[in-house]
């Protein structure tokens, strides 16, 4: 195996032997074969196009495939085989569908979309396909980035997908760009200009998927969250998935049995739509790598709606369920139905038989600052930044993780002046969500506007700003940008950012392994990328 595409990635350079994140090497080999044969997909698909065809099972197919790609998924071997198989079939199916709309389809010659293998020969093949068969060290490092985007890409829009949201557009750019990244008469200046079209349908499909959950859900409101517990059984739900959060909250109705959010299900809180539920009591526990120690004290049964995934222990194993894009060898799958449904009734059973959660702190924590609660303050939040009551805004965006050097994200939001913001989505927020950082002019100082997807949020605020402050350019705001990364979601969220022109971002805790030198240099001498250093000497670079 060959993986880089986490910030975690081993020494900074790459897993070679087993993830870090725990997937063994044939299943990173198999997810590369899944999406060497995606790509093969995606050629029949842009030659449809060309003569009508719009496939939407097959649009959906490679969404939900490539989303069980991202770091801390699927760790399933056999699910791999499974989708592969599947890919196969899907791509013979609209090979010939592509033939008989009257598609020539004789110049498409690459392996990927014309090798078979049956399931002994899998293993071998996938060893021909992975990252570094691409040997041309800057090409690699540019089919990579926008491979990785495009898997954040797939996130979003398979969550606006299950709400019934959908765009013809975002699947043939998709499915465009995967088919791309195969074509090897693209030079690197080519694909820079598909990294940053890759970026422009990034915020499209952040605004469907922005679109979808409001439109369904209600726009998120300011809202305290309860983060002790109560003395009933309760079921845990975690990962991104907000159908499945609507679905359980209405199984679990009258069942006696609660339901808490954890790490990226945090914002559902802030939605009215699930505000009516008296059964939801609130969050429990932090970002998703605690999952180790706070699942063991839940007692009760957890289900994974997406990553973040961390192999279970032996000792709550039989409590995690998985659902959607989800696997792990030995966990129940909860499957969809033929109507579109899941029956989660054998987790709210296996709930009924659980002892009460532990609790394992108490209070509230306040969110719920999408673009649509911000702009609604918007008069107030200017009057603070013409008064000089706010001085700058912080983006802390993006994700949290288990390295130690991570800790540097809440002593920067200690150590910010008080007449600073943070503006935050994704679970990056458990570095400092807890903090008392108080408020300016009744303005909390940590502004959480939702779940990663929802960063689309804050380039919203920006842009808004910008246009109130009558400014020509987003950058002459006082806002800085440090933010954390580990997987492919926060790629694209950054590619959406580079797209909308904002300059001078800072990564950490450190910047992708996945970036060839010569990359990385076009990215510092275009948009002014850095990384992060020390607190202290970045305070002083930031408010220079």
């Amino acid at each position: 195996m060959f993986c880089y595409q986490c910030q975690e990635t081993a020494k900074g350079s790459g897993c070679t032997l087993r993830g870090v994140c725990g997937k063994t090497g044939d299943v990173s080999n198999l997810q590369d074969l899944l999406i060497y044969t995606l790509k093969g997909i995606s050629m029949y698909a842009v030659e449809g196009r060309k003569v009508g065809v719009e496939n939407k099972e097959v649009n959906k197919f490679i969404m939900e495939n490539l989303f069980a790609t991202i770091t801390n998924a699927n760790f399933d071997r056999t699910d791999f085989i499974n989708r592969i198989n599947k890919a196969l079939e899907v791509r013979e199916a609209l090979k010939q569908e592509v033939v008989n709309a009257g598609g020539n389809v004789e110049h498409i010659t690459h392996d990927a979309a014309n090798f078979m293998a049956n399931e002994e020969e899998f293993d071998k093949k996938a060893e021909t396909v992975g990252i570094l068969a691409t040997e041309n060290e800057d090409i690699r490092s540019l089919r990579e980035l926008i491979t990785y985007g495009l898997k954040g890409m797939a996130a979003y829009g398979k969550h606006a997908l299950n709400l019934g949201y959908e765009s013809n557009e975002i699947h043939a750019f998709l499915q465009k760009a995967l088919a791309a990244t195969l074509d090897d008469s693209l030079s690197a200046e080519d694909l820079i200009a598909l990294t940053m079209e890759t970026g422009k349908h990034g915020v499209d499909v952040m605004a469907l998927l922005d679109q979808a959950n409001t439109s369904t859900y209600g726009h998120p409101e300011i809202t305290k969250v309860n983060i002790g517990v109560r003395n009933n059984p309760a079921i845990l739900i975690s990962g991104h998935d907000l159908k499945d959060m609507e679905e359980l909250l209405k199984q679990t109705e009258g069942t006696g049995v609660d339901v808490y959010t954890h790490s990226e299900m945090l914002p559902a809180n802030y939605y009215p739509a699930f505000k009516k539920y008296d059964h939801f009591v609130g969050n429990y526990g932090n970002a998703w790598w605690k999952q180790n120690e706070e699942f063991e004290k839940f007692n009760g049964p957890i289900l994974m709606t997406t990553n973040c995934l961390v192999p279970p222990k032996d000792s709550y194993k039989d409590r995690v369920y998985t659902t959607g894009s989800v696997g792990f060898e030995g966990l129940k799958h909860i499957a969809e139905g033929k109507d579109g449904r899941k029956d989660f009734s054998e987790i709210i059973e296996h709930a009924k038989k659980c002892a009460p959660p532990t609790e394992i702190e108490r209070g509230e924590i306040i969110g719920g600052f999408a673009h649509n609660t911000v702009l609604s303050l918007a008069d107030k939040v200017v009057e603070a930044v013409k008064s000089g009551a706010i001085k700058r805004f912080f983006v802390m965006a993006g994700c949290d993780g288990r390295m130690k050097s991570r800790d540097y994200y809440t002593e920067f939001a200690k150590a910010l002046p008080k007449d600073t913001v943070i503006l935050t989505a994704g679970c990056a927020k458990y570095k400092y969500n807890k903090l008392e950082l108080g408020d300016i002019g009744g303005i909390p100082r940590v502004l959480d506007a939702g779940q990663c997807n929802d960063s689309y949020s804050l380039a919203v605020i920006a842009l808004k700003l910008k246009e109130v402050f009558e400014l020509n350019d987003i950058n002459e705001l006082p806002i800085s940008y440090n933010i954390a990364w580990y997987e492919q979601k926060a790629v694209i969220v950054l590619l959406a950012l580079l797209y909308l022109g904002v300059k001078n971002i800072h990564l950490g805790p450190t910047l992708p392994a996945f970036l060839s030198p010569n990359v990385a240099k076009v990215l510092v001498e275009n948009f002014g990328i850095g990384g992060i250093t020390n607190v202290e000497d970045d305070l002083k670079m930031f408010m220079a």
